[in-house]
């Protein structure tokens, strides 16, 4: 406590220091920007102060504040938004004081004319590096499996891994899946997959905004070692009541939304119906998979109760169960259980404060129909509390302070029917403190500085305390050359139990890493340069070097019940990414290329992870044809997956008495030699997407239809060669799938 007393002293301590500072006959300008028909926050807004030359942004919540404007003078301030008309208000700030406004942009009329681009005036924030910001309807433009998915969407950004179109699990810059943070609504997600991890379990629909961060994220996230995926809902329609109603080949959904008493709601349910369409992607096998999830949001304002505030409620329910129609196999069942309640609040000073409460659960287990199969369960239990609070001087530079505190417990059962049971039970408290401070005040130079202190962690290894520095920079010429770099250092105290290499899990088991071994520690080193100006045109190039010490990895040499489930290893990934951007009125054209190396380590033994590709490449070409008329189309190649090799079978006979009489075990299975571990590589990959939607308009409602074809040339994409018989596993061929929403 006594470091957080410090914290406390240096964050006032520099407030004053720069309030002396700065000058007395200046303002603060602050507003809110939000959509004219629904009253839904904007991320992401251009705004401009016209005489003066200055502008910024708003972020995920739809805020923006411009310190420094001179009082009592008349300006006139420019908000632009894709998809919105340009709106132009004359503003006046008061000496010393914060104004604030309340803006509402009006969608532009695409009946008629094409959405009207802008051009970005300004950065979100100029230290940012390696992040992509995502809002909803880029997800509705993107071509479809099925339906709109979000994780399958992040695929075709550059640094994002994959093993095939099958699965929607990704991987970042070398990364595995258990090392992204994913947050919805501030609240950590540990199971994000529908149905074998064919689908994301967030309904497109009920997303406002999505900030994805590949590396060199700040101190105010902790906990893994790649990546970041913040995820911001909407907050509901607070000017009339809603519905959306849609159905597609797996599920169907329905959104209801609307105002309350100084608030909004909404509520967001999808059920699957048909498993026919899962066939395409597991190889025309049968898999009773059946699952649903639900979502909410209430919102309360109320400035005569507390001024300036704000309190979020939400949860999110999801649940997963296959049951299996052959006695011999197991039913499956996995489900995600989250609540959050949070407290918004903005003041008559430069300050933004959010103070959070939560709790995730995931649980999953395999239960056996016959008596002679064993049952297995994992569940984790998070409780979490965090504050987090901005403060921006008049010269723009930004202070940050918070705290994050996380009870987790976990449990992995595993039934052995003639041995002892599995049960490994873990808990503890993850406490950490963070501070981070952002120099803006130069026009061509920035920087954001932090650290983050893990007082206490939930690793039982005697390693408990870990200082993690960030840094991120940025360097501006011309007004159109930005150089960036970051650096920092990472923990993570949670892994998941999985062998890498099965080609599908059901879910992965979280587990407490084990006392025997010491936290995972990550160093990110990242350098780019982006050439462009606005929206209009963009190329960007990053290259990155990420190491892993003490990567926790399933033991495949364990033997008895004493020997270690779980022993340490090493990773190293780096590589070279390429983002251009070009913008016209009527199309979007978008590449991206990823030039990338991943390796690990384990017992001094070098080797590929399946996600391992050298090569990938990504086409999309958007039209806005009109009339509410909208094509995209997306061309994807990566270079070949490693895979270990199959080099014969023999067959190997097993005495088996385990109910008192000798027989032989599976007698007709041969086992198989394989060759070293991923050595072998399969074929180049790609594949053509294509998607076409239209909007029709009615006096109470809007009808949206939408046609994909995915592999619209029906390449032939291997997935995996079965390793008893050595036969190939095709990824998906030509599959047409079809869409209908019904908003009213």
């Amino acid at each position: 406590m006594i470091l957080m007393k410090n914290i406390i002293y240096l964050f006032i301590l520099l407030v004053f220091f720069n309030l002396n500072l700065e000058a007395q006959n200046s303002g603060t300008l602050r507003g809110l920007i939000v959509d004219s028909t629904s009253s839904e926050a904007l991320a992401y807004c251009n705004v401009y102060v016209k005489e003066l030359g200055v502008g910024t942004a708003t972020d995920s919540r739809g805020y923006f504040l411009i310190p420094s404007i001179p009082a009592n003078r008349n300006f006139t301030l420019i908000i632009s938004y894709i998809g919105y008309n340009t709106k132009e208000i004359k503003i006046k700030v008061f000496p010393n004081k914060i104004t604030h406004y309340d803006i509402r942009l009006v969608p532009s009329d695409i009946e008629l004319q094409t959405i009207e681009k802008v051009e970005k005036l300004v950065e979100e924030s100029r230290t940012d590096i390696s992040i992509r910001r995502i809002l909803s309807r880029e997800l509705e433009y993107l071509p479809k499996g099925v339906e709109s998915d979000l994780f399958r969407s992040l695929k075709y950004l550059s640094g994002v891994q994959s093993t095939g179109d099958v699965s929607a699990k990704f991987y970042v810059r070398g990364g595995a899946s258990n090392q992204n943070l994913i947050l919805l609504d501030g609240v950590t997600l540990y199971n994000p997959f529908h149905a074998l991890g064919l689908f994301s379990v967030i309904d497109p629909d009920v997303i406002n905004n999505i900030e994805f961060y590949k590396g060199g994220f700040a101190a105010n996230y902790g906990g893994r070692l790649s990546s970041v995926i913040d995820i911001k809902t909407n907050d509901g329609n607070k000017n009339r009541f809603g519905a959306k109603a849609s159905a597609s080949y797996l599920s169907a959904k329905l959104l209801l939304e609307g105002p309350l008493p100084h608030g909004s709601f909404y509520l967001s349910g999808r059920k699957s119906y048909s498993t026919e369409i899962l066939k395409k992607f597991l190889d025309n096998q049968n898999i009773p998979a059946d699952f649903y999830d639900l979502s909410f949001k209430l919102n309360y304002s109320n400035q005569d109760f507390i001024p300036g505030s704000k309190f979020i409620v939400n949860g999110f329910f999801s649940n997963d169960k296959i049951d299996n129609p052959d006695p011999t196999i197991e039913d499956f069942g996995w489900k995600n259980n989250l609540f959050g309640f949070r407290w918004f609040f903005v003041g008559d000073s430069p300050l933004f404060l959010e103070l959070g409460l939560s709790i995730s659960n995931f649980k999953g287990e395999a239960l056996p129909q016959l008596s002679s199969l064993a049952k297995s369960s994992n569940e984790i239990n998070d409780i979490s509390m965090k504050m987090d609070l901005t403060y921006i001087f008049n010269s723009k530079d930004e202070l940050g302070v918070g705290f994050h505190i996380n009870q987790i417990n976990t449990e992995l059962f595993i039934e052995n029917i003639v041995d002892e049971d599995t049960d490994i039970r873990a808990d503890g408290a993850d406490i950490s403190l963070y501070t981070k401070y952002k120099f803006l005040r130069f026009d061509n130079f920035a920087v954001d500085a932090g650290l983050r202190f893990n007082l206490a962690s939930v690793s039982q290894n005697k390693e408990k305390m870990f200082i993690e520095p960030r840094l991120n920079a940025s360097y501006t010429f011309w007004n159109f050359l930005t150089f960036k770099g970051a650096w920092g250092l990472y923990q993570q105290s949670l892994t998941t139990v999985s062998d890498e290499d099965e080609i599908i899990n059901i879910f992965e088991p979280w587990i407490i890493i084990p006392e025997y071994l010491p936290p995972a520690k990550a160093m990110h080193a990242i350098f780019g340069v982006e050439i462009g100006t606005g929206n209009f045109w963009k190329l960007g190039v990053e290259s990155y070097y990420k190491t892993v010490d003490n990567l926790p990895v399933l033991n495949k040499n364990k033997i008895y019940a004493s020997d270690r489930d779980l022993k340490a290893g090493e990773g190293e990934s780096y590589g070279l990414e390429v983002n251009a951007l070009i913008s016209a009125s009527f199309i979007d054209i978008k590449t991206s290329y990823t030039h990338a190396y991943a390796y690990k380590v384990i017992d001094g033994k070098r080797y590929y992870p399946r996600y391992d590709t050298r090569h990938n490449f990504n086409l999309m070409l958007d039209f806005n044809l009109g009339r509410n008329w909208h094509s995209s189309v997306i061309w994807v190649y990566s270079s070949g997956l490693p895979f270990t090799e199959i080099l014969g079978y023999y067959d190997k006979l097993y005495l088996d008495n385990f109910f008192d009489s000798w027989n032989f075990r599976d007698p007709r299975r041969p086992y198989t030699l394989v060759g070293i571990q991923n050595l072998g590589r399969l074929p180049d990959y790609h594949r053509l997407d294509l998607n076409i939607s239209k909007k029709f308009v009615f006096p109470f409602m809007n009808v949206y239809l939408d046609f994909n074809i995915v592999n619209l040339y029906d390449r032939a994409n291997i997935f995996y060669f079965k390793k008893d018989t050595g036969e190939r596993v095709n990824m998906l061929p030509f599959l047409p799938t079809f869409s209908v929403k019904v908003e009213l």
